[in-house]
């Protein structure tokens, strides 16, 4: 989320009415307060973390009035699921408001620093109690498949209902027999609005925790810093007014000051915490804008740092596919490659086999033209439905099929010279719709000529 910062772009009246209120307002109706800063006092983002349905911010596709997952607790019934999503969107605090509003017991786990025996421990006291409880397990991506295989008996059998929370992809990080127990549902990362109604309540806590007034005459910067996260908003919120905060003397969060702020308390990087999705944000962009010294320089701090080498093999391999695709297709096999190389060495040596990968990506011609072909066809999914197969292109197995049609005027290409025939392959609704746009590069510039050549007008290559 790269949000310039400019009011314009920005104009929400009545949120920004409760958040800039006049200074000189402000001092016409407040004294000078002696500031009593609190000592020992939880972070921010737990304070203000919601314990009910209403309270929730954001994710609206899922707790809003009508929802799937606000239908599923009002009507009382529960199923084994997995939160997947960015960071700070709202997966742990969820889990909770399940729980609470169940009222069932919930148990907690990290990936992190959690092993088979926890998992026993709490399936053996779950079949004890009878109560079926809650199992909540934080970054569940991070679980070896052994791990996850101590799960599965008890999520089928319902002794517990699961709910994982995940920022990779499920598909990769959970085991499928695991997955296929499990309902996915995906959060996203929290729009402006979203943020600004945290921001206020953030504002109105801190004023009472530092006994002050705190005013946000612009916001851009905490949006920019915060990225769709509410936790990074909450710290960067919290920051700035632990460091501006003086006796009898308001704060006042602008955008020059809170860069300034962030920009001095940036934390080192920690493959745990929120500079792992920043490090590897920028180390993925560089490989797109094709920039090898900086990725090289990423990936030795992700490398320096004991990131998980195989994390990083597996984005190449995914910005193989999505950001070079067939402007070189060796580029996803050696991204392939070298996945499976980093599985096999490990560390130390694997990190040559990564910067070969790195460099030669970074320098690779860049085309997402396949990348948006599907996206646009699953597109055409949602809009037009199931639409029907033509009937020349089904199979016709029975003498029944054939008599309706089945199979009647399909034309084998390989009959026909350049093994390539003129047919009708869509369904009639999309007829002549393109979804692949080659990339104007040496690969698919050719791509786009045969194309051409074949189908003439139809697609408009």
């Amino acid at each position: 989320m790269n949000l310039p910062i400019r009011d314009s772009d920005y104009e929400l009246p009545d949120l920004r009415a409760k958040i800039m209120l006049p200074l000189k307002q402000l001092k016409n109706t407040h004294k000078s307060l002696p500031l009593n800063p609190p000592t020992n006092m939880p972070p921010l983002a737990e304070v203000l973390r919601p314990a009910a349905l209403d309270e929730y911010i954001g994710q609206q596709h899922l707790v809003g009035k009508g929802s799937i997952l606000r239908r599923m607790l009002e009507a009382g019934t529960m199923h084994s699921m997995i939160f997947w999503g960015p960071p700070g969107v709202g997966k742990t605090t969820l889990a909770n408001i399940i729980a609470n509003h169940t009222l069932r017991p919930f148990y907690t786990l990290s990936a992190i620093n959690s092993g088979v025996k926890d998992i026993r421990e709490v399936i053996d006291k779950a079949k004890i109690d009878g109560t079926q409880p809650i199992l909540f397990i934080d970054e569940i991506h991070r679980f070896s498949k052994s791990q996850q295989d101590s799960l599965l008996g008890a999520v089928e059998k319902g002794i517990v209902v699961l709910v994982g929370a995940t920022t990779e992809n499920p598909s990769f990080e959970v085991i499928s027999p695991l997955l296929s127990r499990c309902q996915v549902y995906i959060l996203k990362s929290l729009d402006e609005d979203d943020l600004l109604v945290i921001a206020e309540k953030a504002r109105l806590m801190l004023e009472k925790q530092f006994d002050t007034i705190i005013t946000i005459p612009e916001h851009e910067a905490l949006l920019r810093v915060s990225g769709g996260d509410a936790r990074k908003l909450l710290n960067a919120i919290e920051l700035v007014v632990k460091s501006q905060a003086k006796p009898g003397k308001p704060v006042v969060i602008d955008n020059k000051t809170t860069l300034e702020v962030i920009q001095q308390n940036l934390a080192i990087y920690d493959k745990g915490g929120e500079m792992h999705y920043d490090i590897i944000s920028a180390f993925i962009k560089s490989l797109r804008g094709s920039d090898p010294n900086a990725a090289v320089y990423w990936l030795a701090r992700m490398i320096a740092a004991g990131e998980d080498l195989l994390f990083i093999a597996r984005r190449m391999l995914i910005l193989a596919s999505e950001d070079i695709g067939n402007a070189n297709p060796n580029a996803l096999l050696l991204a392939n490659a070298c996945f499976d190389a980093v599985n096999k060495i490990g560390y130390p040596e694997s990190r040559i086999i990564l910067s070969q990968t790195a460099v030669y990506l970074a320098t690779s011609p860049k085309s997402n033209a396949t990348y948006m072909a599907i996206e646009d066809a699953l597109s055409s999914v949602e809009k037009y439905g199931d639409l029907s197969v033509p009937l020349h292109l089904r199979n016709a197995p029975t003498h029944l099929m054939k008599d309706i049609g089945y199979s009647k005027g399909y034309q084998y290409a390989h009959s026909f010279d350049g093994n390539f025939v003129e047919l009708e392959f869509m369904p009639a609704a999309l007829s002549g719709k393109k979804f692949y746009d080659p990339g104007k590069n040496v690969r698919e510039n050719e791509s786009r000529e045969l194309l051409r050549r074949l189908w003439k007008e139809r697609y408009g290559y």
